[in-house]
């Protein structure tokens, strides 16, 4: 492979612009007439630059973390991985000190302060924080799934959904809690979790001023406002505001109890009935009467319990 550097001057900054262009023989014995020429039309205002992105075609990294020996093929972005390993996270918000590893990072998280949406939809002109998330919406509009798994050959349509699928083969949790060293598979998990440290709560009721630390607790407080009910059973026609809500009532007709406890083995159709049988063995006791301090395993005892303080 050879690449061929064309100079453009440009009229507004007088600065010579470089094209990338790669030159691909298809054979070595052919004439200069039977080879193939790609260009990306990519243009940059310094040869640096050019060279930087060029490992690009080549897919060369010549840039290796001397802790992982991961491969990069620019030294920015193998300086940005350092951290993941260092922890070291030097931008801050100035509106509320938060920290972030990344200056990208840092700006996307300052829009959630400013409501800034610079990025809108040519099809539906939604309004999106990021282009990142401009690009994975507008594939709802052609249902393109670019990203295949290599192991079982699913198709995503984004990249961060495959990586996060890739785990379910691997098992890795590469993400850890600096607070409780609890270690998850997914950032976004992490980020969510880690609130229930800080009690951040970015999330915001337009109606009610309301305010969240998930966003999915968010839409789900919304349905409350509007009283919408999308999820339908399909045996009774019973409808629901959340989807979590359908699965666990479709259990009425199937039967079926996924959630086994791992002391006694018994079983449950709930998530949340194994958790409340689950503190009869452990005795815990987390719901607190406010008035004289009486610990309860289930919330429902303790709001029964409450009763005798208010008669």
């Amino acid at each position: 492979m050879y690449k061929m550097h064309m100079y453009i001057k440009t009229n507004e900054t007088h600065l010579m612009s470089d094209l990338c262009v790669e030159r691909v023989d298809t054979d070595k014995n052919v004439n200069e007439s039977n080879k193939k020429y790609f260009t990306c039309g990519k243009k940059f205002c310094a040869k640096l630059y050019l060279k930087k992105h060029f490992h690009i075609h080549t897919k060369k990294k010549p840039y290796s973390c001397t802790v992982c020996n991961k491969g990069f093929s620019q030294e920015s972005h193998l300086n940005v991985h350092f951290r993941t390993h260092t922890k070291e996270k030097p931008y801050s918000c100035d509106v509320c000190h938060k920290d972030f590893s990344q200056l990208g990072d840092l700006k996307r998280h300052c829009r959630v302060h400013t409501g800034e949406k610079p990025y809108s939809c040519d099809l539906c002109h939604k309004d999106f924080t990021t282009k990142y998330t401009l690009n994975d919406h507008y594939r709802t509009h052609t249902n393109e799934k670019p990203y295949s798994c290599d192991v079982c050959h699913k198709d995503f349509s984004r990249k961060s959904n495959l990586n996060r699928h890739l785990r379910t083969h691997t098992n890795e949790k590469p993400f850890s809690c600096d607070v409780c060293h609890k270690d998850f598979s997914d950032k976004c998990i992490l980020n969510e979790h880690f609130r229930a440290h800080t009690n951040e709560k970015p999330f915001s009721c337009d109606i009610c001023n309301k305010d969240f630390s998930h966003k999915s607790n968010l839409n789900r407080h919304l349905q409350t406002h509007t009283n919408e009910k999308p999820f339908s059973c399909d045996v009774c026609n019973n409808v629901f505001s959340q989807k979590s809500h359908l699965k666990e009532h479709f259990r009425t007709h199937t039967n079926e109890k996924p959630f086994s406890c791992g002391v006694c083995n018994k079983n449950f159709s709930k998530k949340g009935h194994l958790n409340e049988h689950f503190r009869t063995h452990t005795n815990e006791k987390p719901f607190s009467c406010d008035v004289c301090h009486k610990g309860f395993s289930r919330k429902t005892d303790l709001n029964r319990h409450f009763r005798t303080h208010t008669n």
